[in-house]
């Protein structure tokens, strides 16, 4: 659903994410299909009105009709004004989709605008597998995704919770399929038992529920209907029942986005080259969080960073880039295309052999490819998924972007290089952001091509890696990460 979406999706405006299950959620009993057969109750059409910080700054409109004696027609579509690096961008989504009557998705088509960006995908659910197209704009991607069940397409009526808890501390697992980002989830819903709850100077008496998937938690409260009265969200964003004349008077577009998840640090800066950096790390229980590897080594809450260096651009040698997954260790998917990261395009291959040349050394390969990225695309905030070659023909986009093409250019040169996502220092605070880590002479090095650093200062942490396909561990941090910088012999 909207509200949904634009979780997931006020995520992914500023950070590459990885999808790490929550253990515990493993033991939890999966909602049956006949536990979902309470119909909608309520009117046609209902408005939210999204609120950052108490500022109105956007709407959801969904609209549910029968079609058929079988299934239900949706139509969603949400308005955003967001303020990004003091830029303010008009979102708009727009979701057509059939459901079954337990809310079981059968076909979607969906449309994505921003400044800079537009996106639309269509598809259908044949058993437990998602079948879809995503058009870009530069590029068409068709690809399959399988869920352990078939998939539920959440909306703001969820009166079928009602029928499966009944105690409060009851859970259930839903699969869920995201149009937004065209991913699978497993979500976990617990139920905090019925309140009272004052909203607009009304008091309701509401059912508390707790959404957790990746770590990341989301409060909503129903009315003994099943609707969503209220749904709060990570960083600051309240999704509230209203009526249309109030949820479309957008008058706002909110405090500038990226600063509202920044996280404050205690503790002495070191200088930009230093060689080591310590800090103490507070993160919140059930993240899905990856601190070991590379430079980085973690245990007990304190986390060691060590610079790296990058090898001498020596002369020209051939025939290096042959082991390199195997001596960094991995799996290979970090030499692989992915959906987001088209490594085997033509128009990737012949860019990456353009930038080159006639060099094959890897590490001098890396250097001009980094020293490419950082110079020829444009740094704007583009919100919207980054994959490499939609990066590739518009020549601009965030670090996100700058990640997924570097990554790109990279492993179509054979080069392992793996996207990774966490915090860096700006200014007085650290914030979310997204580079990457090649393969050279056997150990994993990182290198920032939005900065223009190889390798990258010890101000980047790293908390995952991975392509953008599922990525959330990192949400889970939203609001909840504290760092303490140490000085570097404790």
């Amino acid at each position: 659903m909207p509200v949904r979406i634009l979780k997931f999706f006020i995520i992914c405006c500023w950070l590459a994410l990885l999808v790490t299950l929550v253990k515990r959620d493993f033991l939890i009993n999966a909602l049956k299909s006949d536990e979902q057969e309470v119909l909608i109750q309520a009117k046609h059409q209902q408005y939210y009105g999204v609120h950052l910080h108490d500022k109105r700054i956007g709407y959801v409109m969904e609209d549910i009709r029968p079609d058929g004696e079988d299934r239900l027609r949706v139509r969603q579509e949400a308005s955003l004004r967001l303020k990004v690096l003091n830029s303010v961008q008009p979102i708009r989504m727009d979701l057509t989709a059939t459901v079954g009557k337990s809310l079981q998705l059968r076909t979607f088509e969906f449309l994505f605008s921003s400044p800079f960006y537009t996106t639309k995908a269509e598809g259908e659910v044949q058993g437990n597998t998602v079948h879809f197209t995503l058009d870009t704009g530069a590029t068409v991607i068709q690809d399959t995704i399988t869920l352990q069940g078939p998939p539920v397409l959440p909306l703001n009526q969820r009166g079928y919770l009602l029928g499966a808890m009944d105690e409060k501390g009851d859970k259930v697992k839903i699969p869920f399929f995201d149009p937004f980002s065209l991913a699978a989830r497993s979500s976990v819903v617990t139920y905090n038992g019925q309140g009272k709850k004052l909203l607009n100077e009304r008091i309701y008496h509401l059912h508390h529920f707790t959404e957790s998937y990746s770590g990341m938690q989301v409060n909503f409260w129903l009315d003994d209907q099943g609707k969503v009265i209220q749904q709060r969200s990570p960083a600051g964003f309240v999704f509230q029942a209203e009526p249309k004349f109030k949820a479309m008077d957008i008058r706002d577009s909110g405090d500038e986005l990226l600063s509202t998840v920044a996280v404050q640090y205690t503790g002495k800066l070191f200088q930009k080259d230093a060689r080591k950096a310590v800090f103490q790390l507070h993160l919140p229980e059930g993240a899905g969080v990856a601190l070991n590897g590379g430079r980085q080594r973690f245990a007990d809450g304190r986390l060691v960073l060590t610079q790296e260096i990058f090898p001498p651009l020596s002369e020209d040698k051939t025939g290096e880039s042959l082991d390199l997954q195997q001596s960094c260790g991995g799996d290979g998917a970090n030499i692989r295309a992915s959906r987001y990261v088209q490594a085997d395009d033509p128009a990737i291959k012949k860019k990456a052999r353009e930038i080159v040349g006639g060099v094959t050394e890897p590490a001098r390969q890396v250097a001009l490819l980094a020293d490419w990225v950082y110079k020829e695309i444009e740094k704007r905030p583009v919100i919207g998924l980054p994959d490499a070659l939609t990066t590739l023909k518009s020549g601009k986009g965030d670090c996100n972007e700058h990640a997924a093409l570097f990554a790109a250019l990279a492993r179509s040169l054979d080069i392992p290089t793996a996207i990774a996502a966490g915090v860096t220092l700006q200014n007085d605070a650290f914030y979310y952001h997204a580079w990457n880590e090649v393969c050279l002479d056997g150990q994993w090095i990182s290198l920032d091509t939005t900065v223009n650093q190889l390798p990258a200062d010890l101000y980047h942490i790293r908390f995952t890696r991975g392509d953008l396909e599922g990525q959330l561990a990192i949400g889970a941090l939203i609001g909840k990460l504290e760092i303490e910088i140490l000085p570097p012999h404790e």
